[in-house]
């Protein structure tokens, strides 16, 4: 069974940074990019970053320039570090990827920017 769990999100000021992960269990990490999307209530979840087997990233314009995107094949574990982060960052955010034909989805992670 594919299990994705994310962690480090919270609150955090405007202007601030967080890193989130995720770690993969139940599937061979290393064969799958990897995608972070977010959503904030009464929206559909928009894609955030995405890495794919080679290294090679993409990023939503939003977040371009602030956010990075990263994986780490030896430990299953996908990164997400946000910096010079605004008040619109606020969401929760999901680690994501296809296996066997599905999308695969973590339990996503709240992230609150607030002063």
């Amino acid at each position: 069974q594919v299990r994705l769990v994310e962690s480090g999100g919270g609150l955090v000021q405007p202007g601030g940074p967080l890193r989130l992960s995720c770690i993969a269990s139940g599937i061979n990490f290393r064969l799958h990019t990897w995608n972070w999307y977010h959503q904030t209530p009464g929206k559909e979840r928009d894609l955030v970053a995405t890495i794919d087997t080679s290294g090679h990233k993409n990023y939503s314009d939003f977040v371009k320039g602030r956010f990075i995107v990263s994986r780490d094949n030896v430990r299953n574990t996908l990164y997400l570090q946000a910096n010079s982060l605004k008040p619109d960052d606020t969401a929760v955010y999901y680690c994501q990827t296809k296996y066997r034909g599905r999308e695969i989805w973590g339990r996503g992670i709240r992230v609150t920017v607030s002063s």
